[in-house]
């Protein structure tokens, strides 16, 4: 019996929630219709109003623009955002009103301008650009370079942009991320003449060998004589004359007037001690301008490294007859003055005493012609008693006297023309 209530009850109790559960659903109002058409017509209106509205403003904004009027521009483009009239041509209207912020100088505004057109537009390339020029004009150095780096990723063929994207680094002393963007404009453009300078000069900076990039330079380009001059000047400059010589010889091929490829490759064969190579380069400049007795000079001074005497006496001579210039005769002078220092005896004979005797009278016609290069060399001459003078004459034999004049008999000075006369006063 009490089970049977019990189940009475528990059955009373599921029925008293499942009529609560209905009168709760029956108290509910059904969805409102009114409502979602009460928002379409909304929409519907303020399209309508944006119909008739926004070719207004969009008109007024480009005739201030044209007119230059800066704030009335800013401002009516600002009503062109706030009545959501951009949404047509959302690009014009966020560079336009930023152009307008810029010209009044409010890059902040102009920067925030093109932030929200750019929520719109992320890979919009004119945008960016402007962007970019918000963050320069305010001092922004890192969001400005963040902004090229995006350029660039945008338009990996655009040299300009990453240009200036490496100029910005090398401003920030960023050399490794500057030579990556050079990179980049070289595997674009090889003939890069600006990005090229550029990386090597930020090798140089860097402590790095430029060598390669100038020699990348060249080999890309071998015709271009310039080119190849720079290159083999660096190479001298790194005491690498062997290297320098290739790379002369095939400027040269290509331009067989340059005097200063001559010039060079005269240095380059010095250099490496190869003193006839040397001797022909520079005579060869010679014949391009036989006007030019400093070249003459050259080969006189190559020559005596060589021990070559006598081809430097006659280029000494040359170098007298294009100028008469002190130099000229001071070179002269040289000649004689190695040649004695070389050949000299331990006891000076008389032959050694001959070529100083010449040396100090070409050094003495060198000053009289303002030239005092060689004044060291002729102090010494004078100081050291080694010229041939009023006793040495005195002790030569009667046919020697009688003739007037004497020359050296040596081996050493056989190349020696020059007569080395009486002086009148012995």
């Amino acid at each position: 019996m009490i089970t049977f209530y019990n189940n009475i009850k528990y059955n009373l109790k599921i029925f008293s929630i499942f009529i609560l559960v209905f009168f709760s659903m029956m108290c509910v109002p059904p969805p409102d219709a009114s409502e979602s058409d009460n928002n379409e017509k909304e929409q519907a209106y303020w399209d309508s109003v944006r119909a008739v509205m926004c070719p207004r403003k969009m008109s007024s904004a480009a005739e201030y623009y044209k007119n230059r009027d800066w704030e009335s521009t800013a401002r009516i483009y600002g009503d062109i955002v706030k009545y959501r009239c951009d949404q047509d041509d959302p690009e014009q209207v966020y560079q336009y009103y930023a152009i307008a912020f810029e010209y009044l100088g409010r890059f902040d505004s102009s920067e925030y301008v093109l932030l929200k057109g750019l929520q719109f537009l992320p890979d919009n390339i004119n945008l960016r650009k402007r962007l970019a020029y918000s963050y320069k004009k305010q001092g922004k150095l890192e969001q400005e370079i963040m902004e090229y780096s995006r350029l660039s990723d945008l338009i990996p063929d655009d040299i300009s942009i990453k240009t200036e994207l490496a100029k910005l680094y090398g401003e920030q002393i960023l050399y490794d991320d500057q030579i990556d963007i050079l990179r980049q404009i070289l595997d674009l453009d090889p003939n890069n003449e600006n990005a090229q300078g550029d990386i090597a000069r930020v090798y140089e900076l860097t402590g790095r060998d430029p060598l390669q990039i100038y020699g990348e330079r060249f080999r890309n380009n071998p015709d271009n004589v310039s080119y190849g001059l720079d290159f083999a000047e660096r190479l001298l400059n790194a005491d690498r004359p062997e290297d320098a010589i290739d790379v002369l010889k095939q400027v040269i091929v290509q331009d067989k007037t340059s005097k200063v490829a001559y010039r060079k490759l005269g240095l380059a064969y010095d250099r490496a001690d190869q003193y006839d190579n040397a001797s022909n380069a520079y005579e060869e400049l010679h014949a391009l301008d036989p006007r030019d007795f400093r070249v003459a000079i050259q080969v006189s001074d190559i020559n005596i490294a060589a021990g070559n005497y006598g081809k430097s006496m006659r280029w000494a001579e040359k170098a007298i007859t294009s100028s008469k210039s002190g130099e000229a005769y001071g070179q002269l002078g040289n000649v004689y003055y190695k040649s004695f220092q070389e050949c000299r005896s331990a006891d000076l004979s008389t032959d050694d005493r001959i070529i100083a005797s010449l040396a100090y009278q070409s050094f003495k016609l060198a000053e009289e012609n303002d030239y005092r290069r060689f004044h060291n060399s002729l102090l010494w001459l004078e100081e050291n008693e080694v010229l041939f003078g009023r006793s040495q004459w005195f002790m030569l034999d009667a046919n020697n006297k009688k003739q007037g004049y004497i020359k050296p008999d040596a081996e050493c000075y056989k190349w020696v023309e020059k007569k080395l006369k009486k002086d009148p006063s012995w």
